[in-house]
């Protein structure tokens, strides 16, 4: 059995959540890595913009798809070991990738499955993942173990894209051939993370048993609130899918500019994850989550009128910090309001809600730009998100009066 006893320094020196992070930490920046690289790979064969849509399209499906499967089996099986299977099957497909590239015998088909197995196989691990956590950290010590695990994953999203970049001009089967070891690297951590308890007990399959996770976000009114304003804010705030053209045509910073735009809420995530990490949220906690989110829609309107190169920045520091904060704080009560038996059902759900945010926000931002233009479809993202936080504490009168992680007694 893994040993929970919450460490008094860092809790990267409790070895099962080292072993955790490690896993997390090289499977996304693999994950992302790849993503930059087929992308750049299917563009060189075909020169056709659509098929960059298709790459999105292929990862997200599979989410959709599988969300109550995952849900259901992460929550009946041992969890390291379905981690381990889902990266050693994403290593020897990305192995596979590597081959036919290598070769010249991998056609733009053969790329469209890999990428949609690979979906498949996150759409597994991200909420199989997230589901393990609380089982290697005490309860206690789980919001400061997210704001870590938050910073490291952001510092992990920043490096694989660039990373990628770098290994593709080296060479089109480099950076496959390193998100390959970096996959088997992962598999290897999360196995040898020590035993957290006993084997889930088996439910057998049953529509209420597939759906319990559902029904149970709904029997929770805080926790349903607090998922939904996320899925909302994020939906309505997408500042950064509209970057290029804030770069190129309104504040006129050329690439460079670019670049530091879209680093900029990355850096803001990990400063204010840091922050957490040292000094953790322990009271206030529904309106500490409310103000987060208004600020982010603050932010995303202040951006969206500024025309200088260092405002601008300094509201998407502002936009990522905030947005760390809402993050961390639904992380952590979805976590600790969730009994382990269904934290893998629960948080299936939660990863299509985020999943689905980001990719009808960035929809969303760019067919409103089409009709209003790129200002005012900023502008009026970050006015909506500070409307629903507004409306969010009526839907949910429980959720601001929300003190602490502790799931009040009925």
């Amino acid at each position: 059995m893994s040993d929970t006893t919450a460490p008094s320094g860092s809790l990267f020196a409790h070895r099962p959540f080292l072993f955790f992070m490690a896993s997390r930490a090289l499977s996304s920046m693999a994950f992302q890595g790849t993503g930059v690289a087929i992308g750049w790979l299917v563009y060189d064969q075909t020169r056709n913009p659509f098929d960059l849509g298709l790459i999105g399209l292929c990862q997200f499906l599979p989410m959709v798809v599988l969300t109550f499967v995952v849900g259901h089996v992460a929550d009946q099986f041992d969890r390291r070991r379905i981690g381990f299977v889902c990266q050693v099957v994403e290593a020897v497909t990305l192995l596979l990738v590597l081959l036919g590239v290598w070769q010249g015998w991998l056609g733009i088909a053969g790329i469209f499955v890999a990428v949609t197995l690979l979906g498949a196989t996150q759409a597994f691990e991200r909420p199989t993942m997230a589901a393990l956590l609380p089982a290697i950290v005490p309860a206690a010590a789980l919001p400061r173990a997210i704001a870590n695990s938050t910073s490291v994953m952001q510092t992990a999203l920043v490096i694989g894209p660039s990373l990628a970049g770098l290994l593709y001009g080296v060479g089109p089967v480099v950076p496959f051939a390193v998100a390959t070891a970096m996959f088997a690297l992962a598999s290897l951590a999360v196995i040898a993370i020590p035993h957290p308890g006993a084997v889930p007990k088996r439910e057998p399959v049953t529509l209420g048993s597939v759906f319990a996770g559902a029904a149970f976000i709904r029997s929770k009114p805080v926790m349903l609130g607090t998922i939904s304003l996320d899925l909302f804010a994020v939906l309505l705030g997408g500042a950064t899918a509209l970057l290029p053209v804030f770069a190129r045509d309104i504040l006129e910073a050329g690439p460079v500019g670019l670049g530091l735009l879209r680093t900029s809420p990355a850096i803001g995530a990990v400063a204010m994850s840091l922050l957490l990490g040292r000094f953790p949220i322990t009271r206030n906690v529904g309106k500490t989550m409310l103000i987060a989110v208004a600020i982010f829609g603050a932010a995303t309107i202040v951006f969206a009128f500024s025309r200088s190169v260092a405002l601008s920045v300094a509201m998407l520091l502002v936009l990522g910090a905030a947005d760390t904060i809402s993050v961390v704080v639904r992380t952590s009560l979805v976590q600790l309001w969730t009994p382990d038996a269904m934290r893998g059902r629960v948080n299936a759900i939660n990863s299509l809600f985020i999943g689905t945010s980001n990719q009808l926000g960035e929809f969303e931002s760019g067919t409103l730009a089409a009709l209003v233009g790129p200002v005012a479809a900023v502008a009026l993202g970050g006015v909506g998100t500070i409307a629903v936080v507004l409306l969010w504490t009526k839907l949910f009168p429980a959720l601001p009066k929300v003190q602490t992680f502790e799931q009040p007694e009925r």
